[in-house]
């Protein structure tokens, strides 16, 4: 055997990776032993390799998954983009949260007034969509806007707010179906002519980034609760204000819940 072969233990020490790291890389055929004994079993690796073995430590450190990492090692280009992606939009996520949770401490729980409406039934074009899970649904919301103003604007339907209504149950399973509703006369491509149905509504009105609707939902749901109102789903919400011209501390939202008739 070439003296110049470390041993699994040596070169885990070397590259900062416990044995069953290795073990579990070379299954996975990350990184290979560069010699195996038959008759033992006992793993080798070249001095070389620890620049790999290193590098794999590293990236698993910022949360690069394995199929990335072995991208890398290939020389792909581009093989980290989508890890980019994916920690931006977690840290967008966290700092949405954390503006949330900035905001109950400096005001306490959500409370906002709430009113009684009635809505006449209305024609309108729906895309859906569905979310992963409760983090994913403002991604699945913005693809269903898109999608939907696209197939208006094909009709030649009209875009303008407060004709805007997102659409969400009221229990967040895994997945979530979402939906976004226009109120149009005639059918577009690309979209579903249905019928938001009418009736009585508990409504309140939220001000502020889409992101902390949550809140306000709560507050609503609470109101209904307390009062004893039975309530149905989908949450409504209707969009009054143009994100692309409105700042998001001044975005206004109606929030509407359905309640059975008594």
């Amino acid at each position: 055997m070439n003296e110049d072969l470390l041993a699994i233990g040596q070169f885990a020490r070397l590259s900062r990776l416990s044995v069953k790291q290795l073990r579990h890389y070379a299954e996975l055929g990350l990184l290979k032993p560069a010699y195996v004994d038959e008759q033992t079993g006992y793993r080798y690796y070249r001095h070389e390799q620890a620049r790999d073995a290193l590098s794999i430590g590293l990236l698993r450190s910022l949360d690069v998954p394995l199929a990335a990492i072995a991208q890398v090692l290939s020389g792909a280009t581009g093989a980290l983009d989508g890890v980019h992606e994916r920690l931006e939009a977690e840290l967008a996520r966290r700092r949405s949260t954390l503006a949330a949770l900035e905001r109950v401490m400096a005001e306490g729980l959500p409370s906002v007034p709430v009113t009684m409406v009635t809505e006449p039934a209305r024609r309108v074009l729906v895309v859906r969509e569905t979310a992963a899970d409760e983090t994913d649904l403002g991604r699945a919301t913005s693809a269903a806007v898109a999608r939907l103003l696209a197939a208006a604007s094909q009709a030649g339907a009209s875009t303008g707010p407060p004709e805007l209504v997102g659409l969400f149950p009221l229990d967040f399973g895994e997945p979530i179906a979402v939906a976004v509703a226009l109120v149009a006369e005639g059918p577009a491509p690309g979209a579903e002519l249905d019928v938001l149905p009418g009736g009585r509504f508990a409504r309140v009105t939220h001000v502020g980034p889409y992101d902390q609707i949550g809140l306000t939902a709560h507050a609503l749901l609470s109101w209904c609760a307390e009062r004893r109102h039975t309530v149905r789903g989908p949450l409504r919400e209707v969009y009054v204000s143009d994100p692309m011209t409105t700042p998001p501390d001044r975005l206004v939202t109606h929030l509407m819940i359905p309640l059975e008739e008594a």
